[in-house]
């Protein structure tokens, strides 16, 4: 069993909680990463302990923070790009020492956002120092495919074949030709908990942000993070595709710690056999930033590849599960 305290979150006390990140901030509508930002901090809120919030320069803290408002209503740094984990770092070990001098109650817990470019690429390097370290925080990475904030650059966390500002779709470069960076795993090889997370099921988000938040030391969560201007999809879409990145296997709800690993299913109709899984192209087929692999010049290897590293990966942490 996962060595993590199990929390159980009541939706109804939940939506009586006012979430820490306000209305009227500037986010495009319809975007994963701010539905993120206020299930995160409502399920922080609910806890018996001070949460500070640290946040890394992307669209999360450009768009909520507009000289002169900011739509945060709990404390809350802003650093650039790559070093959140080191601002929270020196944060962290500053509030251990009030704690020791008794000028401070408790230490409080602490929770890092960063967007794909500052955890999968600009940021890494301090992310790892501070897990290696032994930091105590949560550090939720919302992954929504590209340097959004920046002009939809591919980063580390754009999936293949994923049309980018830098990667364009055509026929001569058919989107990104990498598959993203498996950041969960070099997450679990630092030897802390880790999960994943989807604001299609705040529910099961919320319950394992507590968790990991209530775990000493350091703890990662991966949340796929809907953008609706850079996947080219309708406003209202981000449930819908978060569901679909579920059930196709793209983005697999889990969690694990050390060498135990659990599959999470939060909906009755999400089929967790690898043979009932929907096929990418369900997924794929609903985005803009796909498009371009669905014309008759562009042929099917690029997706063919895609849908094997999927069930490649999907296989693996099955079998992970099984071995429990």
């Amino acid at each position: 069993m996962l060595e993590l305290p199990i929390k159980k979150i009541n939706l109804k006390e939940a939506s009586k909680v006012e979430s820490g990140l306000t209305s009227g901030h500037r986010m495009c509508r319809g975007c994963g990463a701010a539905i993120l930002g206020r299930q995160a901090t409502i399920a922080a809120k609910m806890l018996d302990t001070e949460v500070v919030l640290v946040n890394a320069t992307g669209c999360l803290e450009v768009a909520s923070t507009i000289y002169p408002y900011n739509a945060w209503t709990m404390p809350w740094i802003h650093n650039a790009f790559e070093n959140a984990s080191a601002t929270a770092s020196g944060a962290e070990a500053a509030f251990k020492v009030l704690e020791k001098k008794g000028k401070i109650a408790k230490k409080p817990k602490m929770i890092i956002f960063g967007g794909d470019g500052g955890t999968y690429d600009i940021g890494f390097q301090s992310l790892s120092g501070a897990i290696e370290r032994g930091h105590d925080f949560l550090y939720i990475c919302y992954n929504n495919g590209a340097y959004m904030n920046t002009g939809i650059q591919r980063s580390g966390g754009t999936p293949l074949g994923a049309a980018t500002t830098t990667s364009p779709g055509g026929t001569v470069v058919p989107g990104k030709p990498q598959f993203q960076k498996d950041l969960l795993q070099i997450m679990w090889a630092h030897d802390i908990p880790i999960a994943t997370g989807s604001v299609a099921y705040p529910k099961d988000l919320m319950e394992k942000v507590q968790s990991l938040l209530e775990h000493q030391g350091p703890a990662f969560m991966l949340v796929d993070a809907v953008c609706t201007l850079g996947w080219k999809v309708e406003d209202d879409s981000a449930i819908r595709l978060s569901k679909l990145a579920i059930e196709t296997g793209i983005f697999p709800l889990m969690r694990a710690y050390k060498d135990n690993w659990e599959l999470s299913n939060p909906s009755k109709r999400l089929m967790l056999r690898p043979e009932s899984k929907l096929p990418i192209t369900e997924y794929m087929k609903t985005q803009g930033r796909f498009k371009h692999l669905f014309k008759p010049q562009i042929n099917q290897e690029l997706i063919d590849h895609f849908q094997s590293v999927v069930d490649e990966k999907w296989e693996r942490l099955v079998a992970k599960v099984r071995s429990e």
